[in-house]
């Protein structure tokens, strides 16, 4: 059996890691190399890092950040924000990212998905999608809808088709993030995460909402998930204490999840 991965998600501005609640009301945590050298040492499975001004911004990405973060990290490392084209994902690729996260841009021209996975390989694109419960109506018949840059702008476009159209096009992984429990440490949205999961043929990693260790075995069991997303459980400020990686991959294999065990 495939085991599943911890996730460590990174909403960087100005090169240091913040976090937000329904994407909103951002607090300081800590530098971004810094936090993942923290994290590294505890044996995350992966990091991701969002520069999430960069698409409203319509700006490139944050290279510098995205080099000093690689320097401290040997596990797959994500980034994403502001990548407008090929020649974007190769610079970031080059200042030591393994994958490329594409979503604001990935709506605006989907193209981007294709010509990336031509260019580096499927495995190599993920397609983060940010998607809102609305109810069901015309055009969205999941429930479901997309949004972009930040969660700002209604697309139109139904949850489970652009995933799957996502999937057509060449993308390796597709993030579901809740807007809806995003930082509120009330667990994933199991419907959406389920639904996609059973609609596409490539990984799917849960996102938005993990508050306990609970949260995140429902997503890697009832979600579908093969990859959770945690955020705020490892680093918030707003929390009182936050557990290691160790002790959360060492409770979900105590409740019959598969995980890489912490190694001494």
């Amino acid at each position: 059996m495939l085991t599943k991965r911890l996730i460590a998600c990174f909403d960087v501005i100005g090169g240091r890691v913040t976090k937000a609640v329904r994407f909103q009301d951002n607090i300081d945590v800590a530098p971004a190399e810094d936090l993942a050298r923290s994290l590294y040492e505890d044996q995350i499975d992966e990091i991701v890092f969002y520069d999430i001004t960069a698409s409203a911004e319509r700006r490139k990405i944050d290279l510098d950040t995205v080099r000093r973060v690689a320097e401290h990290v040997f596990v797959p490392f994500t980034v994403g924000g502001g990548i407008r084209d090929v020649d974007d994902m190769y610079e970031v690729l080059k200042a030591g990212a393994e994958k490329i996260s594409v979503d604001s841009m990935a709506v605006r021209d989907p193209d981007i998905i294709r010509h990336g996975a031509e260019a580096f390989g499927r495995q190599c694109i993920v397609l983060s999608t940010q998607v809102q419960h609305v109810g069901i109506r015309d055009g969205i018949p999941s429930g479901y809808e997309v949004f972009i840059d930040g969660a700002r702008t209604a697309t139109g476009l139904d949850a489970i088709d652009w995933v799957r159209r996502g999937e057509e096009l060449g993308a390796g992984e597709i993030v579901v993030n809740s807007i809806d429990r995003d930082g509120t440490g009330d667990g994933y949205e199991l419907d959406i995460t389920r639904a996609v999961a059973d609609s596409v043929n490539v990984p799917v990693i849960a996102s938005g909402g993990a508050g306990t260790v609970e949260h995140i075995a429902d997503g890697l069991t009832a979600g579908g998930a093969q990859a959770a997303i945690i955020s705020s459980m490892l680093y918030s400020p707003r929390l009182d204490r936050n557990p290691s990686v160790r002790e959360l991959k060492g409770a979900l294999i105590a409740r019959g999840v598969p995980m890489r065990p912490w190694v001494d």
